[in-house]
């Protein structure tokens, strides 16, 4: 079982994505066809099979505008579901569940639609022992969501952000001189907690950073056979990390060179929703 996000971090995205749909006058038709006391029973259920995330950003819509209404999920973030699938059952005010009822479905089926697309990477890879990791590419202001929904689909998170690891890519080598001189400048200056990656895009310079031994090297868009022997060339002595060109057509070959992680862009700014609906019971 995943374990939740806290209800503090998810609530101001949530309260904000409301603010974003009731605009100045809140929801004319719910005010205009439904009367002020009026209750109202439902549940979310998904159209489609996939791996369920976001549950709590649904909860909260609802609860946000409507404090007493009750909640209760029926399955967890990290399951599996089929199609028909009840994942949660609400009663609250009419009104207020039908204004929360889009933002609620746009996080969850947005955030499940990522922890299905992982769930995918993660089955195409099993047995090989490489992982699959998230990137930076992900929605402004959406991250720590997102990167959550990798998880709840059995992936792994690669850095948050700019400040909690060093990762040198080919702009900072072309600023610095050389890869080896990128190196030696990261390590001068991180902490002993920060750990140092760096992008190299040739057999060459995997050479030139093993002699640095930084943490991690990501080999970008290598071919498989240079992947191969970038791993026997290694021999263990720092972590491989694949990334660029990569598909679930290739993951799997990509996974059975040795490389330890592969970076997958395509988990957090690829996925498609998984189409998760509210009816009425």
């Amino acid at each position: 079982m995943i374990e939740p996000l806290p209800d503090l971090l998810i609530e101001p995205i949530v309260r904000a994505a409301l603010a974003e749909d009731l605009g100045r006058a809140g929801d004319l038709t719910a005010q205009a066809c439904i009367s002020a006391d009026a209750r109202l029973t439902a549940v979310f259920a998904s159209r489609k099979p996939g791996i369920v995330a976001g549950l709590a950003c649904a909860r909260l819509a609802v609860h946000d505008l409507d404090p007493s209404a009750s909640f209760e999920s029926l399955v967890f973030d990290g399951a599996t579901v089929a199609p028909g699938a009840v994942l949660a059952r609400v009663e609250a005010n009419a009104r207020a569940l039908l204004a929360a009822e889009r933002t609620g479905l746009n996080l969850l089926g947005r955030l499940s639609g990522i922890a299905t697309l992982t769930g995918a990477y993660v089955a195409a890879v099993q047995g090989t022992g490489a992982r699959i990791v998230d990137t930076r590419k992900t929605t402004p202001m959406l991250r720590a969501l997102e990167k959550y929904a990798v998880r709840c689909g059995g992936g792994v998170n690669h850095r948050f952000g700019l400040d909690d690891a060093i990762l040198i890519k080919d702009n900072h080598i072309a600023a610095c001189g050389s890869v080896a001189e990128a190196v030696r400048r990261a390590r001068a200056f991180a902490g002993h907690l920060v750990k140092v990656e760096v992008e190299v895009d040739g057999l060459d310079q995997l050479d030139e950073a093993l002699a640095e031994a930084p943490d991690v090297i990501m080999l970008d868009n290598f071919t498989l056979s240079d992947l191969r022997e970038a791993v026997g060339r290694t021999a263990g002595r720092v972590v491989l990390e694949a990334s660029g060109g990569v598909n679930l057509d290739t993951v799997r070959a990509i996974a059975e060179t040795g490389v330890d992680v592969i970076s997958v862009g395509a988990l957090t700014h690829s996925a498609s929703v998984l189409d998760i609906g509210l009816d009425a019971a």
